[in-house]
């Protein structure tokens, strides 16, 4: 095995083992490890992902419900005037970005196995204690303590599967946990709907009840998440000593890779500083993340407010929607990930969602405009996850990616704080603002992308020209920019 890690280290900067098999010819022994590493793999999506994807989709059906508690009569019961309700919305995203960043760069040193549970236990406390809120006062201390427990779980868990999967195995896996954002839309008209008959059960309108019993599911959740979460490969209770052994090696290859142990220094940080790929796609991604929040939050609310739909079809018309959503998603993942085709998958999608957001700036039949959600849908979450996908598997070393994502999240959660002003209460029913921004927001970010795919073709070329000329990257100074690291585009 020591052998065989010294082998692979020399393959440093090679996207796929497949690939390089094919082009170079490994040896029996080492194809022997990559069928190995496959079913280790397979292990992981059966044993870690659906424990992430579980927790983001239950991080969204907590931040994404005040949406259906707002048709259900809590904005009339707790007496909250003109935009009120879009600032709660809104305040949520000022600790969760401020919870982010410090985040990223921290959670490794204080393990997965005791954050990730305890940030769960405390966001569910608090969705428990919104159903008991009697005043806007009361929802905007819950909206903050909200924001930020759950500003801590996305980068935990982006981090945590770093540390279990290898740079183009994760793209796959981010979209994995978009899928339960997209999937928490369809549970949440469900439980909402469901919720309704509750309506007066004990003295409580229906709305409490909805935060009361998702809370206790969500602290529930946090400790099946205890034992669930392995400390270490070391411990993994699904890993056979093989499936040890192959994983440790796994682990020398990333670090071959990425160029480090998953430990930062100022220079990691500078250099995510001064990329500015880092400022593109975190700009980018406020305009994606302003559509997304946007359209997940208020979608119940444009359906009966926009649309006239009724209370319950308003909960019950989300579902197919979201779960559009989530099916295209997987596809344009998938798909993405075995072609290498992330750009192509941002560029395909944008179209989808200009249209939707074009047809809702019209006036329609109330049929029309529910048609157009479905596009929409077919875009947002597509756009949002690829974006971080593709951006997270084209920065190294470690220490520099954990500084950019750190950038890129922390920016990307402003578009919440944008979505909740441009869905106001004063521009209803039409909700022209928040459509008409959405729709410009996905034009400006289709630019970026064209932008970013033309400034990693030239860093390309450009290492391909330095290997031409012998270039020797010295100690210490590996990065994504360096000749053995190859951009995914």
């Amino acid at each position: 095995m020591a052998a065989l890690a010294q082998d692979l280290d020399e393959l440093k900067g090679n996207v796929h083992l497949e690939e390089v098999a094919r082009e170079q010819g490994l040896t029996p022994q080492q194809q022997e490890f990559i069928k190995k590493e496959k079913r280790v793999v397979r292990k992981l999506d059966l044993y870690i992902t659906p424990v992430m994807l579980l927790l983001m989709l239950i991080s969204y059906l907590d931040r994404g419900n005040i949406g259906f508690a707002a048709t259900q009569g809590m904005t009339k019961d707790i007496g909250l005037k003109a935009n009120e309700l879009s600032t709660a919305v809104s305040i949520f995203y000022l600790t969760y970005i401020l919870s982010e960043f410090p985040t990223t760069m921290f959670v490794k040193r204080l393990q997965f196995k005791r954050v990730i549970p305890v940030l769960v236990f405390s966001w569910g406390l608090v969705c428990m204690c919104m159903g008991f809120i009697q005043n806007y006062a009361g929802l905007i201390v819950c909206r903050l303590l909200l924001g930020t427990f759950e500003g801590c779980l996305f980068p935990s868990m982006t981090m945590f599967l770093l540390n279990w999967y290898r740079r183009e195995e994760i793209g796959q896996r981010v979209c994995y946990l978009y899928i339960g954002s997209a999937l928490s839309g369809a549970f949440g008209g469900l439980i909402a709907f469901a919720i309704l008959y509750m309506d007066g059960t004990a003295g409580y309108p229906g709305w409490r009840w909805l935060y009361i019993i998702e809370g206790i599911v969500t602290i529930a959740f946090s400790f099946v998440c205890y034992f669930l979460i392995p400390r270490s490969y070391a411990t993994a209770y699904f890993f056979t000593d093989e499936d040890k052994a192959v994983q440790k090696q796994r682990l020398e290859l990333m670090e071959a890779y990425s160029g480090g142990d998953g430990k930062y220094t100022r220079k990691d940080v500078k250099n995510a500083m001064l990329d500015i790929k880092t400022w593109l796609h975190g700009f980018n991604q406020i305009l994606m993340s302003t559509i997304i929040y946007g359209f997940g939050t208020f979608l119940p609310i444009i359906l009966k407010d926009g649309f006239g739909y009724s209370t319950k079809k308003a909960q019950y018309f989300v579902i197919p929607v979201q779960i559009v959503g989530a099916v295209t998603y997987f596809i344009a993942a998938v798909l993405s990930d075995r072609y290498k085709a992330h750009f192509l998958s941002l560029v395909i999608a944008a179209p989808l969602g200009l249209t939707g957001y074009a047809i809702l700036l019209t006036k329609q039949h109330a049929a029309v405009w529910y048609g157009a959600t479905y596009l929409i849908a077919s875009c947002c979450y597509i756009i949002t996850g690829t974006s971080i996908a593709w951006h997270g598997m084209n920065i190294a070393p470690d220490g520099k990616r954990a500084a950019a994502m750190g950038v890129h999240l922390g920016l990307a959660n402003i578009g919440g704080i944008i979505a909740g002003q441009i869905y106001r209460s004063t521009s209803a029913p039409r909700f022209l603002l928040g459509h008409g921004w959405s729709l410009a927001s996905i034009g400006v970010g289709f630019i970026c992308w064209w932008i970013l795919f033309f400034i990693y073709r030239h860093r390309e070329a450009k290492k391909a020209k330095m290997v031409a000329e012998g270039f020797v990257v010295p100690n210490g100074e590996w990065t994504d920019r360096s000749p053995g690291f190859k951009y995914q585009f």
